[in-house]
């Protein structure tokens, strides 16, 4: 199917994309010539608004990744620039999906040091609204993260927990246990996922709160809210409230946990990994996130 010039990458809105799905295409190019102007036009102004916001509230590693990174505040990130400055510092790269991926093929992704990333973007009139992932909150968001050694390490020491997980699968006969266990693994490892790469909060260089996860530092309100509120709860983290605590996604988050660097974050990850093998996981709180039959599939299929 052929895409005109510059018809247009808009989240929920790109014939690419959904030609792309529509084939079960997970990975994909990035077509850079069907971005339109209204779409460079947002990441102008999503990039320009937040980057007071960064240089207030972000730490010190996010602040020096967007710097090696050289992002262009005018124009939608080429994913091949990106990792022309990324790859070298770090061994990821990001690499672009038509949209979700499901869980195990996402961890294990990270495991092999490559980022699944978005590439459509939010309209222009609509900054606040996003219904999913786009290339801001993937690349502006996540990605300059990655440039740190200590938490693009992390990242691949949390894939390897996903194998784990899968491994522990394929050691359960009964089909009803192990999809009850490896469904309860998903739940916990989701929600670690969520209180620190997405909304993490980490101690700064002089005691004071910054922000590391990526789903503050894509938000124009949250991430001055998190750390601002008097409504956000903020404690010092602690894996049994982590893995036990439900989230819901479309309301700025009301607790939040920090972490002292990301050798501890490194360092949960190895507890993580010790409470599946232990099976401290096989019944965590129910709740949100809810796991769906695709991100469980992905799990079983994985242990084969």
């Amino acid at each position: 199917m052929k895409f005109e010039p510059g018809s247009g990458l808009t989240t929920t809105e790109a014939p690419f994309i959904e030609d792309a799905v529509a084939h079960g295409n997970i990975y994909i190019d990035q077509p850079y010539e069907l971005y339109s102007e209204a779409n460079h036009e947002a990441w102008r102004k999503l990039f320009a608004r937040m980057q007071p916001r960064w240089e207030k509230y972000a730490n010190e590693h996010f602040m020096r990744g967007i710097e090696n990174l050289a992002l262009d505040p005018n124009a939608v990130p080429r994913l091949e620039e990106v990792n022309q400055f990324l790859n070298p510092l770090t061994g990821f790269k990001a690499k672009a999906v038509s949209g979700y991926v499901p869980a195990f093929q996402f961890f294990d992704s990270l495991r092999n040091r490559e980022f699944p990333t978005t590439i459509t973007i939010r309209r222009a009139d609509k900054l606040d609204y996003l219904p999913e992932p786009d290339i801001f909150h993937d690349i502006a968001g996540h990605v300059p993260m990655h440039t740190d050694k200590a938490f693009a390490d992390t990242l691949v020491r949390f894939g390897e927990a996903a194998h784990t997980a899968a491994e522990i699968a394929q050691s359960i006969r009964d089909e009803d246990e192990r999809a009850h266990k490896i469904a309860n693994i998903i739940k916990a490892m989701a929600r670690f996922f969520w209180f620190t790469i997405e909304f993490g909060l980490m101690r700064g260089m002089n005691g004071e709160t910054k922000v590391y996860g990526s789903g503050l530092l894509s938000s124009f309100g949250e991430i001055e809210y998190c750390i601002e509120s008097s409504d956000v709860q903020r404690y010092p983290v602690q894996l049994e409230w982590v893995v036990n605590q439900y989230f819901e996604i479309d309301k700025y988050q009301p607790l939040l946990f920090i972490v002292d660097s990301f050798d501890h974050l490194f360092s949960l990850v190895d507890e993580l990994e010790r409470w599946m093998k232990e099976g401290k996981l096989d019944n965590v709180a129910p709740g949100e996130p809810l796991v769906n039959e695709e991100d469980l599939k992905s799990f079983l299929q994985a242990a084969k």
